[in-house]
């Protein structure tokens, strides 16, 4: 009995004591779940910020013509610059750059009237299917001539013929291009469009275009569909839904290009690229919401609030757009396939220009 009173081993007890892996406290998991909710929360909320600031800076001389949304890029760009890229954001500022852009292109539906699509839908999509020809073969052979970087050259041309960053980053797996120049790529396609996007912006005012036409060559021509936005949105609605339209049919170009690009691939030797092409869902929202506004008759009120909610989500995505502009990745191996794309978004321009008079 004496024995059965000696205390046990305490290492035993241990031994003996049941376990529950579950039950015991994980402060790295939930740690790391805690700063990846607040990267969310805290980048989306980031981009709102900036875009509010954009939207405030429109009140003053000279960004009144820019509009929000290019005011809200030119923020970002800048912050860039000063302070860096917020990394401890990156997932809720790449869900405004990706995600938000979608969602205000959908409410933008509301105001495309269906009868445009069935007049003018199909010249409209050889003119995308034109561009995208246009810009990829061209960037390749200026890129052949200048010796640039064939890789980031074919992801650049790829980005200025379809949707910019969006394009670069689905054909990235495919053409199996490195992390960095995807990342270089969008960035380079950013800057780009936003240059190009200014333009436009300010000679507007001087061009023999009607609001129409403008926003067709706005549509067929420019990088980003945020840009294209920007660039359409002082034309006025028409511009605007016509602008849309021509860069939504670039869009939707983007799934055919990328299984011409996987085909190419294997016919170089290139086997199980895992390109993965996504199917740009939300141009089917867009459509939805234009048959809505056209034929359920969405009362005025409701319309113009949605819209202006639009416009502030594009705005938001500018940000995430601009953030991605870094001057100082600029200056070594993106010199040439720069130059590259600056020459023939420049020969873009104008070719498209000529044929929308």
């Amino acid at each position: 009995m004496a024995g059965n009173l000696q205390p046990t081993n305490e290492a035993d007890n241990s031994a003996r004591a049941p376990h529950y892996p579950n039950l015991q406290p994980q402060p790295g998991i939930a740690l790391s779940r805690w700063r990846k909710s607040m990267g969310f929360t805290g980048g989306v909320l980031f981009t709102f910020t900036i875009a509010l600031l954009g939207m405030g800076l429109t009140k003053f001389p000279v960004f009144d013509r820019f509009g929000a949304m290019v005011s809200a890029i030119l923020l970002a760009v800048a912050y860039r610059q000063v302070a860096g890229y917020p990394e401890q954001l990156r997932t809720g500022v790449a869900f405004s750059a990706k995600k938000l852009l979608r969602y205000a292109i959908v409410l933008y539906g509301f105001k495309l009237n269906v009868d445009v699509i069935l007049h003018r839908g199909l010249p409209l999509l050889l003119r995308d299917a034109g561009t995208i020809v246009l810009a990829l073969g061209l960037t390749m052979l200026i890129a052949k001539w200048l010796k640039a970087d064939k890789s980031l050259s074919l992801l650049l041309g790829v980005g200025t013929g379809v949707c910019g960053a969006a394009a670069v980053a689905a054909v990235s797996p495919i053409v199996k291009a490195k992390d960095e120049d995807t990342a270089l790529g969008a960035g380079m396609i950013a800057l780009m469009g936003t240059f190009f996007t200014m333009v436009y912006t300010l000679l507007r005012p001087i061009l023999p275009l009607s609001a129409s036409q403008y926003g067709i060559w706005a549509g067929i021509s420019l990088h980003e569909i945020a840009h294209v936005a920007a660039a359409a949105a002082p034309a006025g609605q028409t511009a605007l839904t016509l602008a849309l339209l021509a860069k939504l049919g670039r869009v939707l170009l983007l799934v055919p290009l990328s299984f011409i690009l996987m085909y190419w691939m294997k016919k170089k030797g290139v086997d199980e690229t895992g390109g993965k092409v996504e199917f740009p869902w939300f141009l089917l929202g867009f459509v939805a919401t234009s048959l809505m506004g056209t034929y359920l008759k969405v009362p005025q009120g409701i319309v113009n609030e949605l819209t202006s909610i639009g416009t502030f989500l594009l705005a938001s995505a500018m940000v995430g757009l601009g953030l991605n502009v870094s001057f100082a990745s600029l200056k070594h191996r993106a010199a040439k396939p720069l130059l590259a794309m600056f020459l023939t978004s420049t020969v873009l321009s104008l070719v498209t220009f000529f044929t929308v008079l």
